[in-house]
């Protein structure tokens, strides 16, 4: 009968794996409403269909338990953000002030503070682990394309919003750092000047730079909120991927109680490391210049930016031209929207690939790598280095993640006589 019906419909594999997956989602959704009482009200049905009885595959690890975890960090970031706000002031001559009056005068300003610093760097591990994950099960393949591209620009604007935040404290890194990467802007060939002088609002970082930094930093993260409600339902209408690559839908459970629980049990591992940084160690992931208040007239001997922007740092770097720099770091953030497009392979899981598996364990220790180079001296052996990393950075997305699908299409129409 299922013979017939494939003949019937000549219809090819990847189709009816679609198909099947589609149909299967569908009716586990309808059978989950239809059983359970709270798709009464539109609001209870809306979160049963989309939390508690969401279709799951059943072979989740605790790696997909990174996505949760980012939007508990955003929500820890907004609320000490918030906190932090009532207390802070975007003046040159009392930032740093206003900052050492919430650690020392505020009510648990200290908790607040620190929690809201350590929780940048905990974003940005969750993050890139995040990435690191969607990258070695095929996260980015169809039918989920735009919910990878939604992620790249959510990382963007996450990365805006942890720069512009890093000025805020107005230390000798916040200072120099928003020196140094405003007067990027000066490499476009036209108009750059006036760009960085609007920025600047002035012709020098000062007052009015201070308070736009303050004005963006405080506005992108409800934006960010807004992006993280869109990845989230492109998410859901495609589903979850399956560590094993496979997309039929036959093997889903309810989100609740099992992967209610193994996030709870992730969150708690998760605050049980954060808290190790906020209480024990809470200056370890931040530079010590910045705790010594701005100074227009005194240079930092080594200028060193945050370690999550520390990759894109050494690419920056690494390139001797101003402009060809610029580009080529944005670019390494840019190029990820590449990949959905530029593999054209079938199989998910790198497990499955040991050819892409190696080239993949090499583009981990090459952005580890970068990590290292970024917080290195500008001197040889680093350059040189640096300038190796970020061409297989860039050759991974580029030509390596295409040339493999090719390779792997190939040896899987091939027939042995």
């Amino acid at each position: 009968m299922v013979t017939n019906f494939f003949l019937k419909n000549d219809l090819g594999l990847n189709e009816i794996v679609k198909q099947t997956s589609l149909a299967t989602r569908t009716r586990v959704r309808n059978v989950s409403l239809n059983k359970f009482r709270w798709n009464k009200t539109y609001l209870l049905g809306f979160v049963d269909c989309h939390l508690i009885h969401y279709p799951t595959p059943i072979g989740l690890t605790y790696a997909w338990s990174f996505g949760s975890l980012a939007g508990f960090c955003l929500i820890i970031q907004i609320l000490s953000g918030i906190l932090l706000s009532t207390h802070y002031t975007a003046n040159i001559d009392l930032a740093f002030a206003s900052v050492e009056y919430i650690m020392r005068d505020v009510p648990n300003g200290w908790f607040i503070r620190y929690a809201h610093a350590n929780g940048a760097s905990m974003f940005f591990i969750i993050l890139y682990s995040h990435i690191f994950r969607g990258l070695y099960y095929g996260s980015y393949m169809k039918p989920r394309q735009l919910l990878w591209c939604s992620g790249v620009v959510l990382f963007l604007l996450i990365m805006g919003t942890a720069f512009t935040g890093y000025v805020l404290p107005w230390g000798q890194m916040s200072f120099w750092g928003a020196t140094v990467i405003t007067n990027m802007v000066t490499a476009i060939p036209f108009g750059g000047q006036t760009i960085v002088e609007w920025l600047w609002g002035g012709f020098t970082v000062n007052a009015p730079t201070l308070r736009r930094f303050y004005s963006v930093h405080f506005l992108l993260p409800f934006i960010i909120a807004g992006v993280t409600i869109i990845h989230l339902a492109l998410l859901h209408n495609a589903g979850s991927t399956s560590p094993i690559g496979s997309d039929t839908g036959v093997d889903d459970v309810p989100f609740y109680p099992y992967y209610f629980a193994k996030d709870l049990f992730a969150f708690t591992c998760f605050i049980l490391f954060f808290s190790v940084f906020v209480f024990f160690f809470p200056n370890l992931l931040n530079h010590p210049d910045n705790c010594i208040p701005a100074d227009p007239m005194e240079t930092p001997k080594h200028l060193v930016p945050e370690w999550y922007f520390l990759p894109f740092y050494a690419i920056l770097r690494s390139i001797p031209h101003k402009a060809a720099g610029i580009v080529a770091m944005v670019g390494a953030i840019l190029v990820m929207l590449v990949i959905p497009f530029s593999y054209t392979g079938y199989i998910r899981n790198t497990t499955y690939r040991p050819l892409f598996k190696i080239f993949y364990w090499l583009w981990i220790a090459d952005f580890i790598t970068l990590i290292w180079v970024g917080q290195a001296p500008i001197t040889d052996p680093f350059i040189l280095l640096g300038q190796i990393a970020s061409l297989y950075y860039f050759g991974f997305f580029l030509v390596i993640v295409p040339l493999i699908g090719i390779i792997e299409t190939k040896l899987m129409s091939y027939k042995i006589d």
